[in-house]
């Protein structure tokens, strides 16, 4: 008699990144099941050493294991430096479990880079919020397609060493910070879609994060993600804009579209740009009267586009002020507020900032002749939602060897919310340990902000 077994759980794929440091949370990669679970798969790590009591080197199947963790993820300790780790996942579901696949690491634990600056910021976020108040972060994360390539490491970032500018040593760094801002919202730039699905989105969820991915336009593999902590926020939907395929045709964009349609050289470039933005409506479980529509976006880099970056915020506020009378039509009985996070690749002085914290970009200003064959003539921009900027103008928030300044920043609605903290910035001498950004501490080249926000 044989039992057939229907469906069975099943491990597809699973395996070890290259680096492994002490101190920083390690995860199977490229972790991919069928029929199972989350509740349903066990994890099993164990550690043991390459080399037998004569100190000749030995092969993984003669390694006596060890077992130290049946988590997840797994932190090493200075213990395990030296020797490899292995995680043994049985898969399973409600009803059944299916045969255990095990994954070896390649390379031995090695010690960490010593104390992050970040972690100086986790001694202002080692409580959970509640009630009233939540944590927003945002942060650009430096993609691994920007990083990955010879002009990179010889011409953008020379004083970062190679392998800290590899994503399996970065991606350590980034989930570690992340996870100690304990944050209620997180909106993240620059996201590889490939770190998304095998990186943030498992390894946040253990922590109790939902989150959603926006691919940027064109063939662009990076985009834009935003996290939420599903105790505190339910989510309601969500909407996603690729400017260049909305601002021609969307009703509420009109204003913008009426007065550069007929420039061609700027449109062409506007038109060519794969900027995105979204938008997540997320509802408070502590307070159910109170919706919020979080704003993400990074805006077009260019030094000479101050004025594509100023047409593209004004058609975000624009589309968002949509969004909000939209929702508030949808939910009567309930709040509507504003938050618009991001890295908005312009200084405090330039329009975008004027118009989000003053209302209004006037037709004047000097954004609009960044590129004197692509003058923008007669565009005067309002919006009507009071926002400020929750960290204020930092000096800082990218730092590279060839440029520093603030260009990131978290907008809220001032008539809805209050800022009850603001985490500080690492110093500037903390910046210039390693030449710059990004460094053996720092996984990115920009700084992450976190605010704590109150409803009134």
């Amino acid at each position: 008699m044989y039992e057939a077994v229907l469906n069975a759980p099943w491990v597809v794929n699973i395996s070890l990144p290259e680096s492994i440091l002490v101190g920083f949370p390690v995860y199977p990669e490229q972790f991919k099941t069928q029929n199972t679970t989350n509740n349903g798969n066990i994890f099993n790590w164990f550690r043991g050493l390459t080399i037998n009591e004569k100190g000749n080197e030995i092969s993984d199947m003669h390694i006596k294991w060890e077992l130290v963790s049946t988590s997840f993820v797994y932190i090493p300790s200075i213990q395990d430096i030296g020797q490899k780790l292995k995680i043994v996942c049985i898969p399973g579901n409600d009803g059944t479990q299916g045969p255990a696949v095990e994954a070896v690491s390649k390379t031995l634990v090695e010690a960490g880079p010593g104390k992050c600056p970040f972690e100086d910021r986790h001694k202002f976020t080692t409580n959970l919020l509640y009630g009233k108040s939540f944590r927003c972060v945002t942060y650009n994360i430096l993609a691994d397609l920007y990083c990955d390539s010879d002009y990179t490491r010889t011409v953008l970032h020379p004083y970062c060493p190679p392998y800290a500018l590899h994503i399996d040593y970065r991606k350590q760094l980034i989930i570690k910070e992340l996870l100690g801002y304990n944050a209620d919202i997180i909106c993240l730039q620059e996201v590889d879609n490939k770190i998304f699905q095998h990186c943030l989105k498992p390894t946040l969820e253990c922590e109790g994060y939902n989150g959603q991915f926006y691919k940027k336009g064109k063939d662009v593999a990076e985009g834009l993600s935003c996290f939420y902590r599903s105790e505190r926020f339910s989510y309601l939907g969500g909407e996603e804009i690729l400017i260049s395929k909305m601002l021609p045709t969307e009703t509420c964009l009109q204003p913008i579209w009426n007065v550069i349609q007929d420039n061609e050289p700027l449109k062409q470039r506007l038109l060519d740009r794969s900027t995105v933005a979204n938008a997540t409506f997320l509802q408070s479980n502590d307070n159910c009267n109170e919706i919020l529509i979080v704003g993400n976006t990074h805006l077009y880099f260019h030094p000479d586009a101050d004025h594509i970056r100023l047409i593209q915020g004004g058609t975000i506020i624009y589309w968002l002020q949509d969004i909000k009378k939209k929702m508030q039509i949808k939910y009567p009985d309930k709040r509507v507020s504003l938050i618009l996070s991001g890295d908005f690749n312009s200084v405090p002085s330039c329009g975008i900032y004027q118009l989000y914290c003053t209302g209004e970009a006037s037709s004047t200003l000097p954004d609009w002749k960044s590129n004197l064959n692509e003058a923008v003539e007669g565009l005067h921009l309002k919006q009507s939602i009071p926002l400020a900027s929750a960290c204020g103008t930092p000096e800082y928030t990218n730092f590279t060897d060839g440029f520093a300044d603030c260009l990131d920043y978290i907008f809220y609605e001032t008539s809805n919310l209050d800022v009850i903290q603001v985490v500080p910035f690492p110093s500037t001498e903390e910046l210039k340990a390693h030449t710059a950004l990004p460094s053996i501490v720092f996984p990115s080249d920009h700084i992450a902000l976190i605010s704590d926000l109150q409803f009134k």
